[in-house]
């Protein structure tokens, strides 16, 4: 597995990341958004098999390829699971030329000043280890913002990339990804001191080192340009953050640089009881719909 070739897919390559990585607390509505109610499992065990099913079901899909979805991020049972006969990590990039990323965080702490910072995360070397075997390229880990809190903020970036630091020195590249919530009156506020606090911690990593960046799409288009511009950055990547698939689409056509790293917007319109002709239509519109918004800028 050429890690130069992912490298280049990355930084390059015209399309968008999957995400792929909904977690225990973010499955059950997944699944209900799919078609399956939580009366159709009895155990976590089973939730976690049906929504592998789904995860799959996308991976198999013939347009998910590297043509257009140029990475996944997926969550660790995932990685830990098959795909088609193979670890699924192997068999997104040895048969859908699809890179593979890993959500790393545990969830979120209980909000303080205005923001939500990551849980620790004990076994993270070791997480990392096993994602190094598993042929994974990089990581992702999720924080919240809720306010236009210059200290709350600049918390959360604080340990997005103490934590970055410790997953580059495995090898791998971690997605910083300080979520802004769209629904909060002060966002371009938060959103300008976000920025700067990032590029504050950009300046100081040195030369061969690099992150990317999973950022809210932003109330004025291109103000995360800078980022997109910066030398420490392999890659901005847009999160969909609750807004429909087509105001997410619109506004990230709108921002240069940044490419689409959508969960709920990819899947939605997904069921369970399509049939594989009609799933496989679907999944396909949603492709090229993102692939298109991603390409735009």
């Amino acid at each position: 597995m050429s890690k130069a070739e992912q490298t280049e897919q990355v930084r390059a390559g015209q399309g968008f990341i999957a995400a792929l990585d909904q977690s225990g607390g973010s499955t059950p509505k997944a699944l209900r958004l799919y078609g399956i109610e939580e009366d159709a499992y009895g155990s976590d065990e089973e939730m976690f098999d049906l929504v592998h099913d789904m995860r799959t079901r996308i991976a198999q899909a013939p347009a998910f390829t590297g043509d257009k979805v140029l990475g996944a991020i997926l969550f660790e049972m995932t990685m830990d699971r098959e795909m088609g006969g193979k670890p699924s990590a192997q068999y997104l990039w040895e048969e859908r030329r699809v890179v593979p990323f890993l959500k790393v965080d545990k969830g979120l702490a209980d909000e303080a000043d205005g923001v939500q910072l990551m849980k620790p995360i004990p076994d993270l070397d070791s997480l990392l280890g096993r994602a190094n075997d598993a042929g994974i390229f990089g990581t992702k880990m999720r924080s919240v913002i809720n306010a236009a809190s210059q200290s709350g903020i600049a918390a959360v970036v604080d340990q997005q990339f103490e934590i970055g630091n410790i997953i580059l020195d495995h090898g791998l590249v971690p997605i910083i990804e300080p979520e802004v919530t769209i629904s909060i009156q002060d966002k371009a506020e938060a959103e300008t001191i976000l920025c700067d606090e990032i590029a504050k911690h950009l300046d100081t990593l040195p030369e061969g080192r690099e992150v990317m960046l999973k950022l809210t799409l932003p109330e004025t288009a291109n103000h995360y340009k800078p980022l997109v511009d910066h030398p420490r950055v392999l890659r901005v990547v847009a999160l969909s953050g609750g807004y429909s698939r087509d105001e997410a689409n619109d506004r990230l056509s709108k921002n240069t640089g940044m490419i689409a790293s959508f969960s709920r917007a990819l899947t939605e319109g997904l069921s369970a009881q399509q049939s594989d002709a009609e799933f496989n239509d679907t999944i396909a519109a949603s492709i090229d719909s993102i692939h298109r918004a991603s390409v735009s800028g």
